[in-house]
């Protein structure tokens, strides 16, 4: 069966509707999912398995039948462990269908059917009794239900509820206990993705700078977590000023109140400095008595020796409401509040014993200043890079005159602001632009006008009857996934085109897609297929994201912020196909084929893409590759964007090659109709 489905095309901006299989948001799931990387992550999975052959030993010592309940099963790995370790019986609960009957196959794959029984609900809706679910209750509790916050997938509620209706009293947990440890310090660059910091700009009548209003400095941001590889975070970007600290800790064999609350702790920071961030990270004991550990701990906190690679749990930044000053030695007090799903962090100077409950935060933090809802944290990043805006400054006061009627087709950008002080002095417009109040800290409520319309439906009374010569853009827009969504640009450019002057100065004037074959230090693991994982076969879930990765007829590349996924680079990068911003979007498609040499040894996990902006003559911007290194081929990526990765369906063939390929060969097409980007590679 066929559906329809509308969505905005993130390139051309148009709305479309389009057939789509009644599948394809389950294949989506399935192909974008972690249990790949669940299934490589050997630390994990060693330690589960010691832990419930622990606690089946527990429960077979007090002379008990083993009864098991596995909530979130997956692939019915870790029931698979318990039966496999003695356990009697197992309740395997899964909520997504599809993922359910994968263990169903998987359970009778691996010769436990007879123990293992599937259940497809969700664990608050499973029934205990002769005629339920569950024949009784369990006597040992298995969970993995922990995102990088820990209680982002909400394991508190589910746990609160297993404890009363489906687990006896004094059962065993599988793991036993979880503790949050926190640390303070102080980042430039970390609160660079919070806060917008003021822009300097070098005019020709003196020095321009750009404030946040006072709304966006006193804004506590948004609440969702920030998880990012801490361990790709080099540490001359961050200072510490306080040791490591326990935050709270659950203990999952005992009752679990989900009810919001809140913990405190002292801290006595180890040096003064702007106190700006927390750094969090959990561990988890597969036992009582804690010898059993798997941890999240960032690499200067644990020996590396140790580490384990990782990316369906990080670690997590969270920003403070405000900057506060601290002194070494000089007591603060830090409170974590959570809800069901989330936690947050205030800090404060320490106080007499008269503070009481009504003081503690437990509202979670909302955005007032809409520029968190507006800007995402790398795009903050983006904006306080002076290096990235100096080029556009550098350009601007090229192609600028006094005279210059300017339009700026980006999301929420700062470059009006830019043409208006370094010129432009004429009108400035401006489609989707940053909250009202930035314009009147800036003192520019006059000076710049903001257009309530789409490009296509733009009118010369917008314009008041003037002709835009200077057409700007960075181009960046809130709904671009992959690098080239933001050549909605041009799409933009070619609908207001009777608007513009016969000689229109577009900035910038073109851009060109560029890739490389690269080998990741450890990325290829989300994508590569598992066959056994502690001596269980998973084959069936390797068929299974084989088959929704296929299930259109173009694989697709997707998105990573590849500063965090160390890569080195196998061939030079390459451009593959230019688009000229100075001309209208052609009627018909761009393509190209080619192939590129591989310079060095490795394994060709895949081929990342990225857009490079020519704002003017000699000035252009990456959303890519800065540098490569060395001579080892390590890569530099622009920290604020997202590049676009495609993997190789055919590594693990080409790994086992006695005559590895020397070059890939590639089709690149640009359908100017869609918008979309094809691509296939041959090795």
């Amino acid at each position: 069966m066929k559906t329809f489905c509308g969505r905005a095309n993130p390139t051309t901006g148009a709305m479309e509707w389009l057939e789509e299989d009644e599948n394809y948001d389950y294949h989506q799931e399935i192909a974008r999912s972690r249990y790949a990387d669940m299934l490589h992550d050997k630390d994990r999975n060693t330690k589960y398995y010691q832990g419930i052959r622990a606690a089946v030993n527990r429960v077979k010592e007090r002379g008990e039948k083993a009864i098991v309940l596995d909530i979130g099963t997956g692939t019915g790995l870790l029931s698979m462990m318990a039966a496999s370790a003695g356990a009697d019986f197992c309740y395997a609960v899964e909520v997504f269908k599809p993922m359910a009957n994968a263990a169903v196959k998987i359970v009778e794959k691996n010769g436990f059917r007879d123990k293992i029984k599937v259940i497809n609900k969700h664990s608050t809706e499973v029934t205990v009794g002769p005629d339920g679910d569950m024949q009784c209750r369990a006597n040992i509790l298995v969970t993995e239900l922990f995102d990088t916050e820990l209680i982002g997938e909400g394991a508190l509620p589910t746990y609160e509820h297993a404890h009363k209706y489906l687990v006896q009293e004094g059962c065993e947990a599988v793991p036993h206990r979880a503790t949050v440890y926190i640390q303070l310090v102080e980042s430039k660059r970390m609160w660079s993705w919070n806060k917008l910091l003021p822009v300097h700009v070098e005019a020709e009548d003196g020095e321009k700078i750009i404030v946040s209003p006072s709304e966006m400095e006193n804004c506590p941001g948004v609440p969702s977590v920030c998880d990012i590889q801490l361990n790709q975070m080099p540490s001359n970007d961050f200072t510490i000023l306080s040791d490591v600290v326990t935050m709270f800790s659950v203990d999952f064999s005992k009752p679990v109140r989900s009810a919001s609350t809140y913990y405190r702790v002292q801290l006595e920071p180890v040096k003064s400095g702007k106190a700006q961030i927390i750094l969090s990270w959990w561990d988890i004991d597969m036992d009582p008595s804690g010898k059993i550990n798997c941890t999240m701990a960032p690499y200067w906190v644990k020996s590396t020796s140790a580490f384990q690679w990782r990316d369906h749990w990080m670690q997590c930044v969270y920003f403070l409401p405000n900057e506060e000053p601290v002194l070494q030695g000089e007591t603060v007090y830090l409170t974590a509040c959570r809800d069901e799903y989330s936690v947050w962090y205030k800090l404060q100077k320490a106080r007499g014993p008269e503070e009481n409950k009504a003081d503690v935060c437990v509202e979670s933090p909302v955005c007032r200043c809409q520029a968190h809802l507006l800007w995402n944290r790398p795009r903050f990043g983006a904006l306080n890079d002076q290096n990235r805006t100096s080029q556009y400054i550098k350009s601007l006061m090229k192609v600028l005159k006094t005279d210059s009627v300017c339009l700026c087709i980006s999301d929420g950008s700062l470059l009006p602001v830019l043409a208006h002080y370094l010129g432009a002095k004429q009108t400035v417009y401006y489609f989707l632009p940053p909250p009202p109040q930035f314009f009147k800290a800036n003192h520019l409520d006059d000076k710049i006008k903001i257009i309530e319309a789409r490009p296509e439906l733009l009118t010369t009374s917008h314009l008041e009857d003037k002709k835009i010569s200077v057409l700007v853009g960075e181009p960046f827009f809130t709904t671009s996934l992959l690098p080239w969504h933001n050549l909605y640009f041009w799409y933009a450019r070619t609908a207001v085109t009777s608007h513009l002057t016969n000689n229109v100065t577009i900035l910038p004037q073109s851009a060109s897609l560029h890739m490389m074959i690269v080998e990741f230090q450890d990325l290829w693991r989300i994508r590569s297929p598992c066959g056994t994982c502690e001596g269980f076969d998973v084959q069936t879930m390797d068929d299974m994201i084989k088959n929704s990765l296929n299930f259109r007829e173009s694989r697709e590349a997707e998105p990573h912020p590849l500063w965090e996924y160390p890569c080195k680079s196998l061939s030079d990068p390459q451009e593959v196909l230019t688009f000229d911003f100075r001309k209208t979007v052609p009627q018909h498609g761009l393509g190209t084929e080619g192939s590129v040499n591989l310079l060095r040894k490795g394994k060709s996990h895949g081929a990342v893409l990225w857009m490079e902006y020519h704002l003017a003559a000699d000035i252009s911007v990456s959303t890519g590759l800065m540098q490569i290194s060395n001579e080892k081929g390590n890569c530099e990526w622009n920290p604020h964007c997202k590049q676009a990765v495609y993997f190789f369906s055919s590594v693990i063939e080409s790994e086992i090659l006695s005559d590895p390929p020397s070059a890939v060969s590639y089709a690149i097409n640009f359908d100017t109709k869609t918008g979309e980007i094809a691509m296939d590679f041959k090795l």
